[in-house]
C-alpha cells in the first residue's frame, strides 16, 4: 500500500536568526530530509538551532532533476522540509516545480509561515498595503527593465521589487526616466540585519541619497513605489479613450498633440499613458 509523504515549505530568517519560528525548528528537526537552496549557506542556521537532519541542494539549476529524487522519497512516505537561502521558499526562490509536482502526485504540502522580505518591507514602508503588486526582480538588461516599468506606469497599487546591490542605482535611474522625479518611493535595505535602513522620498531624493553614501548601495534591497494616482474624473477617462483611437492611426507624439487639443488634458500625462499602452512589435 502506497504511503504518501509530506512536503513542508519552511520559511527561514532573512537576516536575524532570532526570527526563526519555534514551529520551523521543530519541523526541520523531525523531517527525514531538508532540501536547501544552498546547503553551505543554510548550514550556520541549522547548526545554530541544533538541527542535524541530513540535507541536499535544490536550486534553480538542478530543481527538475532533484525534484524527481525528492518525489520518490515522498512516495516512500518520507517527510521533507524545503528551505531557501532566506525568507519564504518560492517567493523569487526555487521550489515551484517541486511543489507543483508534489501536489499533482497527491502528496500533502504544508506551509510553515515566517519571514518574507516583501511583507516585511511593506509593513514598515508607510505605503498602501490593502492592494500591492509584487514584481520580484526586474530584467537585468536596461531595455527590458524600462519596458516592464513602463507597462506598470499606470498601476495604482503599491509596486514592490527586489534588487541586487550592483543594479540598485540603475534601477532607480530607470524609475526616474519612466515615473519622473516626484514619484514617491521607499528603499528598504538589509532588513532585520545590523545595518537595516528604510529610506523614503521622491525618486530624485532617493537617487541623491544613494549617491551620497556608497554604503547605502550594499546589501539586499526591496524597492517600493507608490502607485499611480487613479483617474480623478470622467473627462480624464474620456481623454484616454480619445487617445486610444488616435494611437491606432497616428504616431505617439502626433496622437498626443491632437488629443490634448481635443480634450484639454495634460500633455505629459497623456504621453506617459500612451507609452504604457502602445504595443511594441
Amino acid at each position: 500500500m502506497m504511503t504518501s509523504g509530506i512536503l513542508y515549505i519552511v520559511a527561514t530568517p532573512i537576516g536575524n536568526l532570532a526570527d526563526m519560528t519555534f514551529r520551523a525548528v521543530q519541523v526541520l528537526q523531525t523531517v527525514d530530509l531538508i532540501a536547501a537552496e544552498d546547503t553551505r549557506h543554510s548550514r550556520p542556521l541549522l547548526q545554530h538551532y541544533g538541527i542535524q537532519t541530513p540535507s541536499l541542494s535544490l536550486h534553480a539549476h538542478n530543481e527538475q532533476q532533484r525534484s524527481q529524487e525528492l518525489l520518490e522519497k515522498l512516495q516512500q512516505g518520507q517527510k521533507i522540509g524545503l528551505i531557501s537561502d532566506a525568507g519564504t521558499p518560492l517567493i523569487s526562490d526555487p521550489g515551484f516545480y517541486l511543489v507543483e509536482k508534489a501536489r499533482a502526485a497527491g502528496h500533502k504540502v504544508v506551509p510553515i509561515p515566517g519571514v518574507s522580505a516583501v511583507i516585511t518591507a511593506l509593513s514598515a514602508a508607510g505605503l498602501p498595503t490593502d492592494k500591492f503588486s509584487f514584481e520580484g526582480f526586474l530584467p537585468a538588461k536596461a531595455g527590458a527593465r524600462q519596458k516592464r516599468l513602463t507597462e506598470l506606469q499606470q498601476e495604482i497599487r503599491t509596486l514592490v521589487f527586489y534588487e541586487a546591490p550592483h543594479r540598485i542605482t540603475d534601477l532607480i535611474d530607470d524609475m526616474l526616466l519612466v515615473y519622473g522625479n516626484e514619484r514617491y518611493g521607499v528603499i528598504a535595505r538589509e532588513l532585520t540585519k545590523q545595518f537595516e535602513t528604510i529610506q523614503g522620498g521622491s525618486l530624485i531624493e532617493l537617487r541623491s541619497w544613494l549617491q551620497a553614501d556608497s554604503n547605502q548601495q550594499r546589501g539586499e534591497f526591496v524597492v517600493l513605489i507608490k502607485g499611480c494616482e487613479p483617474l480623478q474624473n470622467e473627462s480624464q477617462h474620456e481623454a484616454h479613450e480619445v487617445l486610444k483611437i488616435l494611437l491606432a492611426e497616428l504616431p505617439v507624439k502626433q496622437a498626443v498633440s491632437l488629443a490634448v487639443k481635443l480634450t484639454g488634458a495634460k500633455k505629459n500625462e497623456l504621453y506617459q499613458w500612451a507609452l504604457s499602452h502602445i504595443s511594441t512589435p
